[in-house]
C-alpha cells in the first residue's frame, strides 16, 4: 500500500521524503467514460508505483489541467496552460520546503508541455522535481480501447458500455493539424479518438501494471533527464 498524504499528520512526516502528486484533468471522454478518467488513471498509477518504497507519500490529485482542446463538450473544465504552470510551480515550491523530492505523475497528455516547463523551472531554482507520464506504448489517443480498458479495470461500473462507439481512428500525427485548428470536436463529434471495441478489464489491468512497474523502477533510480522526465 502507498502512503497517502491526506491520511497523515504533520508530526508523522519525518526523514527524507518524496512527494508524488497525481495530475489529471476533468474533460470529456466520449459518451461512455467519466469526465475524471485522467485523474483516476494518474491516482492509480501513482499509488501502485509508489507502493513498497519507503519515504514516499502520495498527495491528493490535482484534478484540473489544460484541456482547451476539449472545449465545446459539456463537462470539460480547463484552467489553461498559464494557470496550470503557476499552480505546478507554486505547489512544487511549497512541497520543497519539507520534501526532498517532488514527482508529478501525469494522466493527461495535454498537460505535458506545461508540466515539463514547470518542472524545469523548479529544477532551475534548485528543487529536485521530476515528472512521469502515464502513456501506453502503442495506445490510441483518447477514450478508445486504451483508456476504456484501464477504466474497466479501475471501476467497471463507471463505464457506459452501451454508449461506447468508435470515433476518429486516424493516427494521431494525421489528426494533429485538425486538432490544433479546431480541437477534438472538429476531429470527432463524439469526442473519441480511437475505438473502444475490444476493451477489457484484463487488458486494462495489464496496462496499469506496466505503468506502475515503470514508475516503481524509475523511482528507485531517480534519474530525471534534461527536461525533468523521470527516465
Amino acid at each position: 500500500m502507498s502512503r497517502r498524504l491526506a491520511d497523515t499528520t504533520w508530526t508523522e512526516l519525518e526523514g527524507p521524503l518524496t512527494l508524488v502528486v497525481p495530475v489529471g484533468s476533468v474533460e470529456q471522454h466520449g459518451p461512455h467514460l467519466p469526465l475524471d478518467t485522467d485523474v483516476r488513471v494518474a491516482v492509480a498509477v501513482a499509488a501502485r508505483g509508489s507502493a513498497g518504497h519507503d519515504g514516499i507519500v502520495v498527495a491528493p490529485p490535482m484534478a484540473f489541467g489544460a484541456s482547451g482542446e476539449h472545449a465545446g463538450f459539456p463537462g470539460t473544465l480547463s484552467i489553461g496552460h498559464e494557470a496550470l504552470r503557476l499552480l505546478l510551480i507554486e505547489l512544487g515550491r511549497s512541497a520543497a520546503s519539507w520534501a526532498e523530492r517532488i514527482l508529478f505523475v501525469n494522466g493527461h497528455g495535454g498537460n505535458l508541455p506545461t508540466l515539463a516547463d514547470a518542472v524545469q523551472q523548479l529544477r532551475a531554482e534548485g528543487r529536485n522535481a521530476a515528472w512521469f507520464g502515464c502513456a501506453i506504448r502503442g495506445g490510441d489517443a483518447h477514450a478508445g480501447r486504451t483508456e476504456t480498458s484501464m477504466m474497466l479495470a479501475l471501476d467497471a461500473n463507471r463505464v457506459r458500455r452501451d454508449a461506447a462507439a468508435a470515433g476518429n481512428t486516424a493516427p494521431l500525427p494525421e489528426l494533429m493539424p485538425l486538432l490544433r485548428s479546431g480541437g477534438t470536436l472538429a476531429a470527432s463529434p463524439n469526442g473519441v479518438l480511437g475505438d473502444p471495441a475490444g476493451a477489457s478489464a484484463d487488458e486494462g489491468e495489464a496496462m496499469l501494471a506496466e505503468l506502475a512497474g515503470r514508475l516503481r523502477e524509475r523511482l528507485g533510480r531517480w534519474a530525471p533527464d534534461r527536461i525533468g522526465h523521470l527516465a
